[in-house]
């Protein structure tokens, strides 16, 4: 669970969602352990059944208009009842201002009140994706991110095997290097996984023998990406006599990050053998996949098609004795 209080959101977030404190900055001290908003409608009219007192709790305008509309002491008793929950804090769109008696129950509770001058619509949207930014699952791999024909390729293997020259070799050739020796993986939805460098490394590299490089300063900008998604992990390995390695592709192996199913790639590694354009090809060969295309399968149709044919016209051969 990170560590975030309302003080960390008002501070990061004060200038882009136009944020504006209407009450006590003892409120600022409270946690935010909840990724989601929550509009809280029904509960201003006193129905508290199943209430998430966990989440952020945003005001629109038809909020506010029936906390406007109350007289003070409806306004005070429907804010006691809100704030007697626990809530972290209350969003307030359109830079509305509640009304005193609101803003004295929150002091009380010592629970922040943020007016934004974003619309409702553009603010819920917004605190949704920083939430979700802040919340979502993530993890450390010891791995190479590369953007190869828009492909993210995630090379992985024993340290020392060659990560980081076929990285360099790819962007010789073009290609954009996302993450080196650290990739910060993130979940983003079900089925998606976003890797990234870490702020420490950037987009540095250590080629051995050479030392560490900067990618940007050596290639440019258009060298480099600052995030991509993870959607083909290649595990390289050492050659060996006695591995059994995939002829063919029709038995297409997965692996899972974050609980995302990957198609996942073993590369032997052997002297001679050009990594570089089989990288391209495997980033090619998925897209064909995803369009639709499976080279692999259309062979074996094809293959199985003319052994039938072949079949089947020597066993009518073999019958005809003329």
């Amino acid at each position: 669970m990170p560590d975030m209080t309302v003080s960390k959101f008002y501070e990061e977030r004060k200038s882009e969602f136009e944020l504006t404190l209407l009450n006590s900055e003892e409120g600022l001290k409270k946690q935010i352990n909840n990724a989601e908003l929550h509009r809280p409608g029904l509960a201003l009219s006193g129905y508290f059944d199943r209430f998430p007192n966990k989440r952020t709790q945003a005001m629109g305008e038809t909020e506010m208009s029936y906390i406007q509309k109350a007289s003070s002491a409806d306004a005070a008793r429907i804010a006691k009842n809100l704030f007697a929950r626990n809530i972290p804090m209350v969003l307030i769109a359109k830079g509305i201002v509640p009304p005193e008696s609101f803003l004295a129950e929150a002091n009380k509770a010592k629970t922040a009140v943020i007016s934004s001058r974003l619309t409702t619509a553009d603010l819920t949207h917004r605190m949704t994706i920083y939430l979700d930014m802040i919340f979502a699952q993530s993890i450390a791999v010891h791995g190479t991110l590369v953007d190869v024909y828009g492909v993210g390729l995630l090379y992985t293997g024993k340290s020392g095997v060659g990560k980081s020259e076929i990285a360099l070799d790819l962007v010789e050739r073009g290609h954009r290097l996302v993450a080196d020796d650290v990739v910060k993986i993130t979940s983003k939805t079900r089925d998606v996984i976003v890797g990234s460098g870490s702020d420490l490394l950037g987009h540095h590299m250590e080629v051995r023998g050479v030392g560490i490089i900067d990618i940007e300063a050596l290639f440019g900008i258009r060298a480099i990406r600052m995030q991509k998604r993870v959607e083909v992990e290649v595990r390289l390995t050492l050659w060996s006599d006695t591995a059994n390695y995939e002829r063919l592709g029709l038995d297409e192996q997965r692996t899972q990050i974050l609980g995302v199913s990957l198609p996942i790639v073993t590369v032997p590694i052997s002297p001679g053998k050009n990594i570089t354009v089989i990288s391209e090809v495997i980033a090619m060969n998925h897209m064909l996949k995803v369009y639709g295309e499976n080279s692999a399968e259309e062979f074996s149709r094809r293959l199985n098609e003319r052994l039938t044919r072949q079949r089947l016209t020597k066993e009518y051969l073999e019958s005809d004795y003329e």
